[in-house]
């Protein structure tokens, strides 16, 4: 099992915070919260609140278990990939297990050509994008820009700027999305 300490760290650096930013944040100091996360001290209750509400997680986080991870619940196998949802032109399949306590949202995008008059809307939501591009040529359009990816070719953008994206070719565009949502709670 591991302990309360290890686990206040482990997220403390995924979420990309020193023990100082920690300290100013919740009003302990740096050695207070070093001690406590290496096992050596315990931590008030109203403190580790204090800590969870910083990193944007629920108290109870910090004292579920984890579990033992099956095969089917860390392997997405091709065959087995479901899909999410069919929108306008485009296939999307989830590339993740079940979402419990995961950060990141990765799909495969399989998209259909569009019709040479089909207009591109733009449109922004929380959180943050990556893209990959596998196969085919993809139409990404942010801040009114539009960008042509190739295969290898990959970008990484702020949700929140209106952006969108198209297949104007013959052919199937495959391209992998990843979306971290900005209002995550674990």
């Amino acid at each position: 099992m591991e302990l309360l300490g290890e686990k206040v760290k482990k997220l403390r650096q995924l979420k990309g915070f020193t023990l100082k930013d920690m300290s100013g944040k919740v009003g302990l100091s740096t050695g207070y919260l070093s001690q406590f996360e290496r096992g050596i001290t315990t931590i008030a209750v109203e403190h580790l609140v204090s800590i969870s509400e910083v990193l944007g997680v629920n108290i109870k986080y910090f004292f579920e278990e984890e579990e033992e991870v099956k095969e089917e619940e860390l392997v997405v196998r091709s065959y087995d990939q479901k899909v999410l949802r069919i929108l306008n032109q485009c296939v999307y399949k989830s590339l993740s297990t079940a979402p419990k306590n995961k950060i990141m949202m990765p799909k495969l995008v399989e998209m259909t050509p569009a019709l040479e008059s089909e207009h591109l809307d733009s449109y922004p939501h929380q959180g943050e994008e990556f893209i990959y591009v596998l196969e085919g040529v993809l139409t990404l359009k942010v801040n009114e820009q539009e960008y042509q990816l190739f295969p290898g070719d990959s970008s990484h953008y702020p949700s929140t700027t209106p952006h969108n994206w198209g297949n104007y070719t013959n052919k199937m565009v495959k391209f992998i999305a990843v979306h971290v949502p900005s209002d995550l709670e674990i």
